[in-house]
């Protein structure tokens, strides 16, 4: 079954045009091509990229962050109710109005105490302001490092390199930067039940999955300098998005609005411009002129159109965001629904309502007509 399966999948037609097939990516004279089995090397490469991310961020991230001025918010807990917990966990984080005034009954709570209960609640299972900014730190890192590998590995290659199933040798600078990227992106997978969770999380998986079929699917049929050219525009301008939330996240406002805007400009140029009227231009169009289209041939084209709808997504969100010249934080974080300081302010704003009212219960005034003033 599973030979029959393996037989099925690697069967020529549907990975090359007619004509063409694996007996041209076998190694000769000197030549070298990418091999499918390669790509196993990229699962321990992504197991040593979480190992390298948790010292990254204890020994470089904290500090950096500590020197940078990121401040710890100190959220106020939740006081331990099993009612509300269980509402909280099994049914919904935002209870409605008729369910507040359920739980108002089953827990002899005001429905004041109630909202705040699961506004604590909530903000107990946001990430802190640290834990955000490590993450970026070790993304920054990343895309800086990439972004200049792919450069080095594109030195002396013509335009024409980019056409799929260009049979060129391959080098050990393009073996490497196709192993660390997929790797990479591996890693990203892996954590991502522990990563922060921000409003385009799904749209994020789907980013990842793409981008490693991509990878993948590039490797095995020799399409190495378009892949190539792909990640390195990618690699071009997220590198400037992580540092403008490190900034952000320190609370150096200028600089981070600064090097926002120009996240926007080279991310708008490089993924609504190059990547769809250059890159997409040469895979989708040329190669129809030298063969028929096959499988591979519209596989690899609707990964890179569904990269390209993504960019569209984002590039709105962008937009928005510039034109209100905001922090980045605001489109795509979750953000405290209130912070130490308003808390406060609603405490001090409760006792001082208790006061001028007498004893509170259940939110309610206690009448105390056991007792006489004395004179």
């Amino acid at each position: 079954m599973l030979a029959e399966l393996s037989e099925w999948f690697w069967q020529e037609r549907l990975w090359f045009p007619k004509g063409l097939g694996w007996a041209d990516l076998v190694d000769r004279d000197g030549r070298v091509y990418a091999k499918a089995n390669d790509l196993w090397v990229a699962l321990p490469i992504a197991l040593v990229f979480l190992i390298v991310r948790q010292i990254f961020e204890r020994t470089v991230a904290t500090p950096l962050a500590s020197l940078l001025g990121v401040k710890e918010t100190v959220r106020l807990k939740a006081p331990h109710n099993p009612t509300l917990e269980c509402y909280y966990c099994n049914i919904s984080k935002t209870p409605s109005q008729s369910s507040i005034a359920s739980l108002c009954k089953q827990t002899g709570s005001s429905e004041r105490q109630i909202q705040r209960w699961f506004r604590r609640r909530r903000n107990q299972d946001r990430p802190s302001l640290l834990k955000k900014f490590r993450e970026a730190s070790w993304r920054f890192t990343f895309y800086l490092l990439a972004f200049i590998a792919g450069l080095a590995s594109l030195i002396d290659v013509s335009t024409s390199a980019i056409l799929p199933l260009y049979f060129d040798t391959l080098l050990p600078s393009q073996y490497w930067y196709y192993m660390i990227e997929l790797g990479f992106y591996g890693s990203l997978l892996f954590s991502v039940a522990s990563d922060v969770k921000r409003k385009d999380f799904k749209e994020q998986i789907v980013h990842h999955v793409a981008t490693i079929l991509l990878i993948s699917f590039s490797w095995c049929v020799n399409y190495i300098r378009a892949g190539t050219l792909i990640m390195l525009v990618h690699d071009s301008s997220d590198y400037f998005l992580e540092s403008a939330k490190m900034f952000n996240y320190a609370g150096w406002r200028n600089a981070c609005n600064y090097i926002f805007i120009i996240f926007a400009a080279v991310f708008i140029v490089t993924r609504l411009i190059i990547f769809p009227f250059w890159i997409i231009y040469c895979t989708w169009v040329y190669p129809v002129t030298i063969y028929k289209p096959f499988f591979g041939y519209y596989f690899f084209n609707g990964l890179l159109m569904t990269l390209q709808c993504l960019h569209i997504f984002w590039a709105i969100l962008i937009i928005r965001i510039a034109i209100r010249f905001l922090t980045i934080d605001d489109e795509r974080s979750d953000k405290d629904e209130t912070d130490e300081s308003e808390e406060e302010e609603e405490e001090a704003k409760d006792k001082k309502h208790s006061w001028k009212n007498g004893p509170m219960q259940n939110g309610h005034t206690v009448h105390n007509n056991n007792h006489r003033k004395t004179e």
